[in-house]
């Protein structure tokens, strides 16, 4: 229902559009301030700005109060359950509701079920009401205002640059709220087991170690996921980024313009496969070839490697790296490397000491996104790595990441109450770590880059 609220408030925009532009068309030329099509836009946008803000707002409001009435249903021999476990209750009793659950049925769910039931339809036709009612409202009196000598440039722009004030601190929100929700489980998980034991512990078994409740702290030891996390990681960057630097730097400067066209889409084509394909071909077809290999000459490789994961996300990564150092490559100003040719330079010292620092800005962002890509990668870890936390050094032996454990451990069949714990504590340092890479390699550009006037 809020899908279809969202659409009716498009299309009734759409429909202000065109009569404001139509109504200022029929104003006289002669005095007016602002184009028909300014008219029409700005009777567009305040129409579906105050229909969809207020559809969100309320969305998130009557969800509070929804959620309120859900867990007010409770049966209240619930009341001594884990916050997480209450919450399966009330997802299962949501499934049930909607159709998409049959099993699991007991008195705590039948009666969230109920609830929501009841709750569900009041909330979704009051929102579609409000909303479509708040778009009809700012429409009408925009479309009074209209008038010859009105401003609908000034004020179209206007409300556009606070679109995109309001999107960035969407964006910014959004981390903050990442944050806050893995800040809390993640500090109750340490105060319960440890900073240290965690962070240095070097043996990871968490659901091994669980005796009425309680978490044995020397089996939460992280230091085998993040050491699987790296070596897996600098494998597969050690494999994209000279592949996707070099392809890149060929099809910028030195391959013809029919060759670009052909090869650049591609190697995009890449970034489209699923990585379930890649898992799959790292399982079937890589791993059983790295076995042989190292069993030819004397090596002992296991069936689940971090080299066949590494590899393979290797080559999952080439076209995040070449497509985005290309574009990086190309916006270099061809005046830079016209005059390094003209002082007597080769093309090849011309890439490396004109345009290379020129675009360093854009290659380290280019790396950056495939060190995201590659830490956050599950499927391909699991298929072809395996999930065996094991401390070592050895690329050729079975290693598990930060990832794959927050998916056992969220997906597995331990209480959640149980699992919640590691899950979150794993998440918030994984997002630390990755906050600090990141700051190392602004710093790291900032200091080195090239600057031109």
């Amino acid at each position: 229902m809020i899908g279809t609220a969202a659409l009716a408030i498009v299309a009734l925009a759409i429909a202000s559009y065109f009569m404001g532009r139509q109504r200022a068309a029929s104003f006289p030329v002669a005095g007016m301030h602002s184009r028909p099509t300014y008219h029409g836009a700005f009777t567009a946008l305040r129409t579906s700005l105050a229909g969809l803000v207020v559809l969100i707002f309320g969305a998130l409001i009557t969800a509070f109060a929804l959620r309120a009435l859900i867990y007010g249903a409770l049966p209240a021999d619930t009341a001594g359950l884990a916050e997480i476990e209450r919450e399966l209750i009330v997802q299962d009793g949501i499934a049930l509701a909607e159709g998409r659950l049959s099993s699991r049925e007991g008195p705590a769910r039948s009666a969230v079920a109920e609830a929501y039931a009841l709750y569900a339809p009041i909330r979704q036709w009051g929102l579609l009401l409000i909303s479509l009612a708040a778009a009809a409202a700012a429409f009408w009196m925009s479309y009074r205002q209209l008038s010859p000598a009105f401003r609908a440039r000034n004020r179209t722009e206007g409300i556009i640059g606070w679109v995109l004030v309001f999107a960035a601190a969407v964006a910014i929100m959004t981390t903050l709220g990442i944050v806050l929700s893995l800040t809390g489980q993640a500090l109750s998980f340490f105060g319960d087991v440890g900073l240290f034991n965690f962070l240095f512990g070097a043996h990871w078994s968490p659901l091994s170690g669980v005796h009425s409740g309680a978490m044995d702290s020397d089996k939460v030891g992280a230091i085998p996921l993040f050491a699987g996390t790296l070596m897996i990681t600098a494998i597969a960057m050690a494999v994209a980024v000279p592949v996707g630097l070099f392809a890149a730097i060929y099809l910028s400067d030195y391959a013809s313009s029919r060759f670009r066209s052909i090869a650049k889409p591609l190697l995009e084509l890449l970034a489209g496969i699923p990585t379930v394909v890649y898992g799959f071909f790292a399982a079937i077809v890589v791993a059983p070839a790295f076995k042989g290999i190292g069993e030819s000459v004397g090596l002992s490789v296991s069936a689940e490697s971090a080299l066949a994961a590494g590899v393979v996300m290797g080559i999952m990564i080439i076209p995040f790296i070449s497509s985005l150092s290309d574009d990086v490559i190309n916006a270099v100003p061809q005046s830079l490397r016209d005059g390094a040719l003209g002082l007597g330079a080769t093309k090849a010292e011309t890439i490396r000491n004109v345009v290379l620092p020129a675009a360093l800005p854009g290659i380290v962002s280019a790396v950056l996104l495939g060190v995201s890509r590659a830490i956050g990668e599950t499927m391909i870890v699991v298929m072809a790595a395996g999930q065996a936390a094991n401390l070592t050094a050895n690329p050729l032996e079975a290693v598990t990441t930060v990832t794959v454990q927050i998916v056992a451990l969220i997906t597995g069949d331990t209480e959640a109450a149980t699992a919640a714990g590691p899950a979150f504590a794993l998440g918030f340092t994984l997002f630390c770590v990755t906050l600090m890479f990141n700051i190392i390699a602004l710093q790291l550009v900032n200091k080195y880059r090239e600057r031109y006037d």
